[in-house]
């Protein structure tokens, strides 16, 4: 257990290692080939246990007044600075002149003295490091800052990508609501024409073309996937569409819609609402004779929640995978407007009955996105 853990913590500090490795063997050599003098193990590994300890003391300290809690207090790096030269310079001396009594004692050398010379050398030896030190700070926040710029710039082009996406997916659903593209003004002038010819003759079929024009209208308006609308709007278009649906099977479906709460000014995504009510009609068995098919809105000023429930058609269990795509839809254009300030839930109960839930949390009920 002890060898992993050993190997753990060689993996996360092997360039540290081999660094300091790399640059003691170039400073030992350069200097004793340089002076001609060569120093004893002993006292090689004292000083280099001590500069390392320095070195990463001042980083520790650095990084905190720098980037962490003593931030934008940049004047502790004189007590900073004044601790460690008195704390090296105390830790140095009495070990090297203990080393040099007792272990390299040479009766022909310099006698081990605290003066100005050796306080000079020290100090000097202290602030090469602590410049490492400070420099390796600033370089290692830098490259944190460049791992995290990229990051950013990673998740905008992720956020691009899905927001295009999303674009996407209202199109389709638009596409699917009305597939040709016949001019308006054409379309809705010859609407209103058969329109006014039949409600005489025929008032159901009036009263149907008089619906689906109205769909077509709100249809074609294309908002934007990045736009609200008003949710007021998004329930005239559900009862169109219930209209229609009872116009065409002579008002035998089994339906309710249930608002509670003024609507005016909440804004909600564009279709939405629509596509799960379609899919109540294109997947549900809405003609039951005692368990209605229920759209049921609840708002009250901070709180927004829409449930749907139907019995589950057995004949149409096969369009279940298209059903469930449209769904995930829903998901995430959710997200894409409310964040974590949104619930959104679709199960069957044990009585065959298919429920969704749609809980957001409103701040704002009028505000759209930017």
């Amino acid at each position: 257990m002890n060898i992993l853990k050993l190997k753990a913590w060689y993996n996360r500090n092997h360039i540290h290692i081999k660094a300091w490795i790399f640059f003691i063997i170039y400073e030992v050599f350069i200097t004793g080939i340089a002076t001609g003098r060569w120093g004893y193990l002993g006292g090689y590994l004292f000083h280099y246990a001590l500069n390392i300890g320095l070195f990463y003391f001042h980083a520790y300290g650095s990084k905190k007044i720098l980037y962490g809690n003593f931030r934008f207090k940049n004047w502790l790096f004189i007590p900073l600075l004044v601790f460690e030269l008195l704390s090296y310079m105390l830790i140095a001396f009495p070990v090297e002149f203990l080393m040099f009594k007792t272990i390299y004692f040479d009766p022909k050398s310099d006698p081990m003295v605290f003066n100005e010379v050796y306080i000079l050398r020290t100090v000097w030896r202290a602030l090469y490091f602590i410049g490492f030190s400070t420099g390796y700070v600033f370089l290692l926040n830098s490259l944190q800052e460049r791992k995290r710029v990229q990051q950013l710039e990673k998740q905008n082009l992720v956020n691009t990508i899905e927001k295009q996406a999303l674009e996407n997916d209202l199109v389709q659903s638009q596409n699917n609501f009305l597939r040709s593209q016949i001019n308006p003004h054409f379309l809705f002038n010859t609407l209103n024409f058969i329109y006014n010819d039949a409600r005489k003759k025929a008032p159901l079929a009036a009263d149907a073309i008089m619906n689906l024009s109205e769909m077509m209208r709100y249809a074609l308006k294309r908002p934007e996937a990045s736009e609200l609308v008003p949710l007021s709007e998004e329930v005239e278009q559900i009862e169109h569409l219930i209209n229609l649906h009872k116009l065409r099977t002579a008002n035998t479906i089994n339906f309710d819609l249930s608002v509670n709460g003024d609507l005016f000014g909440l804004r909600f995504p564009p279709l939405i609402l629509l596509t799960l009510v379609e899919n109540m009609f294109k997947h549900g068995n809405i003609a039951h004779s005692t368990q209605p098919s229920i759209v049921e809105i609840n708002y009250d000023k901070t709180s927004l929640s829409i449930t749907t429930i139907n019995m589950v058609n057995e004949v149409k269990k096969r369009e279940a995978d298209s059903h469930h795509v449209g769904i995930e839809n829903i998901d995430k254009r959710l997200n894409n407007f409310y964040k974590d300030k949104y619930s959104f839930k679709f199960y069957k109960d044990p009585l065959n009955r298919y429920f969704t839930e749609i809980k957001v949390d409103i701040d704002n009920p009028m505000a759209g996105l930017n």
